[in-house]
């Protein structure tokens, strides 16, 4: 570690993580576990940026030294008084320039060894986007398969409370993964953030275990699954949740219970489905809606939408179809996802038995 520096490999030898970025730039993606004190805030940066651009970087500078000072101060003031002498902060901007580097002149100046992140934030991108591609590979993947509507998340909860490792792809993105899947009140990270959620799921398995996850297409909602990552999941062998329509459809009617609660708001999310099944049968799923017919909707979903393209995607993407192990069920209540999981699991640990053995 250089004096008053250091690397990304080095981000767990430190007490606290401070981003001194600007709010937004702290909300689209950030180290995991480190805490925002910008020293320039959002229209500060902006005020900053456009001084630069039109008219000189000194007189910018100027500008933002006088933010940087006041802002630094009022941090110290109101959040770190109260840090013994032994403190040791790591502190991190865009790319390891003027914003931290303000921040950690004062902070060291106190007495405290304060070390600035080199290369900043985007040293950590790198690193993230990097071991997103070798990470993905490393392990065995079992994958939840099924069509719309078999509680396989359901299952996915079930099979980490048992102990198994789990990558919960919806839960990171904040959504169920279909025209239908957005969450009311819950809006998804930006890209970055995906990613950096996903490396810190990774960064946590275990190599020598598999690793479950559930059947998704390639974007989830607005964001998407990095290639590495898709690439192996696909390739990983398939648990398929086999669940006749009627208890696809109990189950649905409980999972979306708030679309029920607002027909308008179901409706207007139907209407993304128009270029694919047409005007005429949007409105009769509309009215459907509306009138309150939910079960009628939602097995029209499945069997006139769902299911189609389920079969047509799963076919075409996911390899290890070909020798997946069913698993077929007519009770989707919560007493019967968890059945199912216990089964997947038992199934799974039975066979690495067999080929121990074997071997």
């Amino acid at each position: 570690m250089k004096n008053g520096v250091a690397t990304v490999a080095q981000l767990a030898e430190f007490d606290e993580i401070i981003d001194v970025r600007s709010p937004l730039e702290f909300a689209e993606d950030h180290i995991p576990g480190a805490i925002n004190c910008p020293v320039l805030n959002d229209e500060q940066r902006a005020e900053v940026g456009t001084l630069y651009k039109q008219v000189s970087p000194f007189e910018a500078k100027k500008l933002g030294a006088a933010y940087i000072s006041a802002n630094i101060a009022a941090h110290l003031r109101e959040r770190f008084l109260d840090r013994p002498k032994g403190w040791k902060p790591l502190v991190a901007c865009w790319r390891g320039g003027m914003r931290s580097g303000a921040m950690v002149t004062v902070f060291r100046s106190i007495g405290w060894n304060a070390q600035q992140l080199e290369g900043g934030y985007k040293a950590y991108r790198h690193m993230v986007v990097a071991d997103l591609e070798t990470l993905p590979p490393r392990f065995a993947w079992k994958v939840v398969a099924g069509a719309t509507g078999s509680g396989k998340s359901r299952v996915l909860h079930h099979l980490a409370a048992a102990g198994a490792q789990v990558l919960d792809l919806e839960a990171l993105a904040c959504h169920k993964g279909s025209v239908l899947g957005v969450l009311p009140g819950a809006p998804q990270p930006s890209q970055k953030w995906f990613e950096t959620g996903l490396r810190q799921a990774l960064q946590g398995f275990d190599a020598a275990r598999p690793v479950y996850v559930e059947a998704e297409s390639r974007k989830i909602g607005k964001v998407h699954v990095p290639e590495a990552l898709i690439t192996a999941i696909r390739g990983g062998a398939c648990r398929v949740v086999s669940a006749s329509v009627p208890a696809r459809v109990d189950f649905l009617l409980r999972d979306y219970d708030y679309f029920l609660a607002d027909p308008e708001w179901l409706v207007q999310r139907l209407g993304g489905l128009k270029a694919l099944r047409g005007g005429e049968t949007i409105a009769r799923w509309s009215e459907l809606a509306r009138a309150g017919n939910f079960r009628a909707l939602v097995e029209e979903l499945l069997t006139g939408h769902y299911d189609p393209l389920y079969a047509a995607s799963q076919d075409r993407n996911y390899t290890g179809l070909a020798t997946s192990r069913e698993f077929a069920t007519d009770d989707l209540s919560e007493t019967g996802i968890a059945a199912l999981a216990a089964s997947i699991l038992a199934a799974d640990t039975q066979d690495a038995v067999d080929a121990t053995v074997t071997a």
